[in-house]
């Protein structure tokens, strides 16, 4: 299971990304000397970045608010379903012992 990142450190290190952008020739080399800065990995400080970009508006994707929508409407459809099984199973135990034909 990952590891949960401080939110402050997210937005540092999104902050850093942000104003030494045009310090460096490419977008890698800024990920790197700030992942290397606080200590985390270059593929995450990446996909901070990312997802930040992404929550403004500045790229097209799936906001964070939207995933958590998301996660919470699956967990609900699964909640649902597990109880519609119940309740299918219910009504064919009942409908078993209701059915005259039965007796």
């Amino acid at each position: 299971m990952p590891k949960k990142i401080d939110p402050a450190l997210r937005s540092q290190a999104v902050r850093l990304v942000t104003q030494h952008r045009s310090e460096y020739s490419t977008e890698r080399a800024v990920h790197v000397q700030v992942a290397e800065s606080l200590g985390v990995s270059r593929e995450s400080v990446r996909r901070w970045v990312a997802q930040h970009e992404i929550d403004t508006g500045v790229t097209a994707g799936v906001t964070s608010d939207e995933r958590e929508e998301l996660k919470r409407l699956r967990a609900e459809v699964k909640r649902l379903r597990e109880v519609n099984g119940v309740l299918k199973s219910a009504t064919i135990l009942f409908a078993g012992e209701l059915d005259p034909r039965n007796r």
